[in-house]
């Protein structure tokens, strides 16, 4: 079985990031992506959905380090669910995606600084800067 997602948009703020027991760290953010497709009419519509995207350990750190607000970033990752009773005992459940890797896309044409972790040894941050130009989509 497979529970694997990629996204590829712009965050709609900051990362939040908390640092808890052990050195270990979470980060939390928004990232918009964009449909355009043509209506029944013909009319061209845009359609954002936002994503709540969660990273640990050292991806946070490094996500801390250089994602802002309004950055491409290409995220490759997991959809977790959770479910919980509120207060009035109403069964809430929320959709995330913990993040497994990220890069950020370069829109000019400059070669980025290589920081995948993996060919530094440490697959563990899973960080990559990329130029747009070369993705696949």
């Amino acid at each position: 079985m497979v529970n694997k997602v990629f996204l590829l948009g712009r965050l709609g703020k900051d990362p939040e990031v908390k640092y808890l027991d052990n050195n270990r760290a979470v980060a939390n953010f928004t990232l918009a992506t964009n449909e355009v497709f043509l209506d029944k009419t013909g009319n061209k519509v845009e359609q954002t959905d936002w994503h709540n995207i969660e990273m640990w350990d050292a991806l946070a750190k490094n996500a801390e380090k250089v994602l802002k607000k309004g950055r491409t970033v290409f995220i490759e990752g997991k959809i977790k669910n959770d479910t919980w009773q509120d207060k009035e005992g109403n069964k809430r459940s929320t959709i995330r995606i913990r993040a497994l890797q990220f890069q950020v896309v370069n829109s000019n044409n400059v070669n980025p600084e290589n920081t995948n972790p993996e060919k530094n040894g440490n697959s563990a941050d899973g960080f990559e800067e990329t130029n747009s130009d070369i993705l696949p989509f």
